[in-house]
């Protein structure tokens, strides 16, 4: 991965599918489990940082999941190890989940995400914050302009799988900013804290609030931050210090994970638009290859389907 420059490019292309295929865990969900995999693994990312883990494990441990996730969904560590794995089968299988994605990512930041999932650390569960809940169920505002009536796509993501989402993209992306993954992923767990309490008009609800926008945004913001217990709520605010701009190399990791995020969450609404049958048929072979396929195949014939 080569590094950003004021002349090259303000973006590593070679990440993009990946990141595509990160964004499908808000759309994951499993039997038994409460809400999307990336909602989960932010409520889980929280109770790991109020129980006392050093935001950099945290990071990382939410990071491999992320990526294991990617192709594995829900056959997680909890799941594997229920299903009679012993440690060293869960960790491979999760290994190779990772591996199976990992392709573009920078070589130093790939080891350490694989020795997490090798290694697991033992991160106790402290409580989760009540903003966690709260962004959990505040929905996104789709696509608003000044002006214009909004264009809602159903169903609408959350701002927590937002949150963890663009978390996870910001340490993925971090090497090639030469930033600091773990300032990184702390800024975007907590970019939306105002969105625990304030509901999501998008930018043209923000403009018609005009002058009352920041103190509502810095009071609503407070509140979240002040659920958490000092030294976290200090460090989580120095972390945020990145947010407003992109002067520094951390914000600028949160900007393009951020930016990227809010484009590919209303990619994915095109794509499952634009979906034809030689894709799902063809290139994905949704009648796969198999003892039945011939005969399957026939009946989709005489039946005429599609």
């Amino acid at each position: 991965m080569t590094g950003f420059s004021q002349t090259g490019p303000a973006a590593p292309v070679e990440m993009r599918e990946l990141l595509v295929e990160l964004g499908d865990l808000k759309r994951v969900r499993s039997a038994g489990r409460a809400g999307s995999i990336a909602e989960r693994l932010f409520a889980q990312g929280w109770s790991a940082l109020t129980g006392g883990a050093a935001p950099e494990t945290v990071a990382l441990d939410i990071t491999a999941k992320a990526l294991a996730a990617a192709r594995l969904c829900d056959l997680d560590a909890a799941f594997l190890t229920a299903a009679g794995l012993d440690a060293a089968q869960t960790a491979a299988v999760l290994v190779a989940g990772l591996e199976a994605v990992a392709a573009p990512l920078d070589a130093g930041l790939r080891e350490r995400l694989e020795n997490c999932l090798r290694n697991p650390a033992n991160l106790a569960a402290g409580p989760v914050p009540g903003f966690v809940g709260a962004l959990a169920q505040q929905p996104r505002a789709g696509v608003t302009c000044p002006g214009k009536p909004r264009i809602l796509l159903e169903p609408p993501e959350n701002h927590a799988e937002h949150c963890l989402v663009v978390a996870v993209y910001g340490v993925l992306l971090s090497p090639f900013y030469r930033a600091d993954p773990t300032t990184v992923f702390l800024a975007a767990m907590a970019h939306h804290f105002h969105n625990a309490a304030m509901p999501d008009a998008g930018f043209t609800g923000e403009m018609l609030l005009g002058d009352h926008l920041w103190p509502i945004v810095g009071r609503c913001s407070e509140w979240a931050l002040e659920e958490l217990e000092p030294p976290l709520r200090e460090t989580i605010r120095a972390a945020r210090l990145v947010l407003p701009d992109d002067a520094t190399a951390e914000g600028r990791a949160f900007h393009a994970a951020d930016s990227i995020d809010r484009v590919l969450q209303i990619a994915q609404h095109l794509r499952a638009a634009s979906l034809t049958m030689d894709t799902v048929l063809g290139e994905m072979e949704l009648v796969h290859a198999g003892p039945g396929k011939a005969f399957q195949d026939r009946v989709l014939t005489d039946m005429r389907i599609p």
